[in-house]
């Protein structure tokens, strides 16, 4: 490790990792970590990416607003240029977050032109100096989110000399998806399903740096898959399963945090992990509350009700519920009735204290 690691960035405690949702763009706002906080008081969130450029010259701050009760909560950054997200990264350091991450692994048209996210995986000398520099003027840690590799770079021996120039930079956690990025020809949501996963080379970075925390993502959709990674992993990554079936993150909360007085878990769930009715009731008249207050400040309903649709996964009268949140006139208007309509369609037996 270089003398180029700030005491403070050297020193500061990495959060708990083992239990992650994945920053989604578009997907995982302020709303929507709100809603999965409830629903696992100790999972790791994270903020949709914002580029450093966006945060210093624009309007990304918006983008990681936040309120204490989502943490612990991780920032992610997305750039190339050491100065700007040294710059961005001062910003940010002081503002709560337990993290400040990297993005190294998304493969979007619009982020390769930007010359980051997973095209950087083919400059390693240029990730280290990006991560230096944020070190450098950072009170928290700072990480990475890469994939195993890019188009033909995707060798054991490409990922092993990648992570090892990070790792010489004072790296200590590192989030891995564990699928290449083609960077030509496939759309991001393709990318997230055509390119195969390879878990066991995850397995095999792990044993090759046993100093360094190292966090599975990609296509863990149940708990027993979850358990079983953590066997050779640090923690694991949730990504679009957290939204379309949210409980599963109360089954993992309840599963590696036991005695938390979290359990709702009802005692006939399967994989599809329904809440029994008192838990999830719980849960909703929580949110529903901070519904009301963000629409006394000026928020939209619609962005409110987006993240619930998963919450009545598997559920009798979820189709219902789902177009209860969905009626476009009554979200216009801010009508919260259309919020209560749903909860009737999957008729909770515990009332919802408004």
């Amino acid at each position: 490790m270089t003398g180029s690691l700030s005491p403070t960035t050297a020193t500061a405690p990495l959060p708990d990792a083992r239990l992650c949702v994945a920053p989604m763009m578009a997907w995982t706002d302020r709303h929507c970590r709100t809603l999965h906080r409830l629903f696992s008081p100790h999972a790791l969130l994270f903020t949709e990416m914002v580029t450093a450029d966006a945060l210093i010259f624009g309007n990304g701050a918006r983008t990681l607003e936040h309120r204490p009760a989502e943490y612990p909560l991780v920032a992610q950054l997305g750039g190339a240029d050491p100065e700007r997200l040294a710059t961005a990264t001062a910003q940010i350091s002081a503002a709560g977050f337990a993290e400040i991450n990297l993005n190294v692994g998304c493969p979007s048209d619009r982020v390769q032109r930007g010359r980051f996210g997973a095209c950087l995986m083919k400059e390693p000398v240029l990730v280290a100096d990006c991560i230096e520099a944020m070190q450098a003027v950072s009170t928290v840690p700072i990480t990475v989110k890469c994939r195993l590799g890019v188009d033909d770079l995707d060798s054991d021996e490409h990922l092993h000399e990648f992570t090892a120039a990070l790792v010489q930079r004072g790296l200590r956690r590192l989030y891995l998806h564990a699928r290449k990025a083609l960077l030509k020809g496939l759309s991001p949501a393709q990318n997230r399903q055509i390119p195969p996963l390879q878990y066991e080379r995850g397995y095999r970075l792990a044993e090759a740096f046993p100093e360094l925390d190292i966090v599975l993502n990609g296509g863990i959709v149940d708990a027993p898959s979850a358990l079983e990674h953590l066997n050779h992993m640090a923690g694991v990554m949730i990504g679009r399963a957290a939204y379309q079936h949210p409980a599963l993150l109360r089954a993992l909360d309840d599963l590696l945090w036991p005695g938390s007085d979290t359990t709702g878990l009802s005692s006939a769930a399967d994989e599809r992990y329904c809440l029994n009715d008192w838990a999830l009731t719980e849960i909703l008249t929580r949110y529903r509350r901070y519904m009301q207050q963000e629409l006394n400040t000026g928020a939209r309903l619609g962005d409110l009700c987006r993240p619930l649709h998963g919450v009545f996964h598997a559920r009798k009268g979820a189709r219902h519920a789902r177009r209860a949140l969905s009626d476009h006139r009554r979200l216009a208007r801010g009508d919260l009735g259309a919020f209560d309509d749903a909860l009737t369609a999957v008729q909770l037996n515990e009332p919802i204290a408004c």
